[in-house]
């Protein structure tokens, strides 16, 4: 490394930047102040310089510019410091609930009656003697135009201070609800989704208590498929989105896990088609509706017991079909019946584009649901 370089290096290393150097965003504020007042200038210049033309004859155009500018400077602190008023005192104090808009307002008058007096007295005494050379005496100094000319010369900046604080102060708020309203429907989706996976867990430990107590061979392995499926539920999930290959493979395994439970005696029917397997899903919607559906329909007392599962999924468009017979003794824990709630309200915050159809009768529990998958609802 050069002499050069090793400079640099310690240099960077125990130097620290300029406070308003530090990043573009504590830059941004006066910039776009010093781009107003620029803009704001240029454009007054060139209202003085038509105004003032016809008295400026035979004077060069150059000249006149020049002299239109030097009058805009002299006078631009007196707008500013109206302009700044406005913006950071009389503004905050009307908005203020807590605080009294009155004494802002009669500030605000006062400091634009003193500006007209220094206005007029710097047009007579200074701008039209010194800067526009006019020999012709001292111009009268109040008047209703004069007095009328120098208000329309300060209160037009003062309120166009008011409306830009104004639309900012709105646009802020704006944004802090949307902000608001996003870290709220962001928890209760991690809230629900939290719910599924001990739902989840109940049942398939109940399952695992029965192989048990009937000494079942299969009891190792509807142990590792339950090892898989919490371990894609604790880290997988947590993703906005999944592949759909990577859900169907969840669900795979559940159903598995299920046939191995039941031990032939109910039918699974699982039909699939899909389309594309890269295809986004939010992860957990269809295994807490096809848990739910197996709980919906294990019931002892059924003489023939199935369960229909039927996903096709073309161009985006998700469509889900469950059907399976209920019983008397489903074997439904507390918290059930507020599962479609939570499956429900999950879509609700995920998609806009949707369709859930649930018809839970006392013989038949029927779910279906078409998706969209590319609504992606605005958290």
């Amino acid at each position: 490394m050069s002499f050069v370089a090793k400079t640099m290096q310690l240099v960077s290393m125990h130097c620290k930047p300029l406070p308003f150097f530090r990043s573009l965003q504590e830059m941004k504020r006066p910039v776009l102040h010093l781009i107003f007042w620029l803009a704001y200038c240029i454009q007054d210049i060139l209202v003085q310089f038509t105004f003032m033309q016809p008295a400026l004859r035979g004077i060069p155009v150059g000249k006149q510019f020049l002299m239109d500018t030097r009058a805009e400077l002299i006078l631009l602190p007196l707008k500013v410091l109206v302009a700044y008023y406005s913006m950071y005192v009389f503004l905050p104090s009307v908005l203020n609930e807590k605080k009294r808009g009155i004494p802002a307002s009669l500030g605000l008058l006062a400091i634009l009656g003193i500006s007209v007096v220094l206005d007029r007295v710097i047009y007579c005494d200074y701008i039209y003697p010194v800067v526009y050379e006019w020999g012709q005496g001292r111009p009268t100094l109040f008047g209703i135009m004069n007095t009328w000319m120098a208000l329309l010369d300060l209160a037009p900046i003062a309120a166009l201070a008011v409306v830009i604080k104004f639309v900012r102060i709105q646009f802020r708020s704006r944004e802090k609800e949307r902000s608001l309203m996003k870290a709220k429907l962001e928890t209760e989706l991690k809230f629900l989704r939290n719910q599924t996976n001990p739902h989840f867990l109940f049942h398939t430990l109940e399952s695992i208590y029965t192989l048990a107590l009937r000494k079942s061979d299969d009891t190792p392995e509807v142990i590792m498929k339950l090892s898989k499926l919490l371990n894609f539920m604790l880290y997988e999930s947590r993703n906005a989105t999944i592949g759909m290959g990577d859900e169907m493979q969840m669900l795979d395994n559940y159903i598995e896990l299920e046939s191995i439970r039941f031990d032939g005696k109910r039918e699974i029917d699982f039909i699939r088609e899909i389309d594309n397997e890269y295809e986004q899903i939010a992860p957990l919607l269809l295994l807490s509706l096809v848990q739910h559906a197996f709980w919906r329909g294990d019931s002892e007392n059924l003489a023939e017991s199935y369960i229909e599962i039927d996903i096709k999924l073309q161009a985006g468009i998700l469509h889900v079909a469950i059907e399976t017979p209920r019983g008397e003794g489903d074997h439904l824990m507390p918290g059930d019946n507020a599962g479609l709630a939570n499956i429900r309200r999950q879509i609700e915050l995920l998609y806009t584009d949707y369709r859930l159809d649930i018809a839970d009768g006392n013989d038949l529990f029927k779910a279906g649901l078409a998706i969209n998958l590319n609504s992606h609802a605005e958290i």
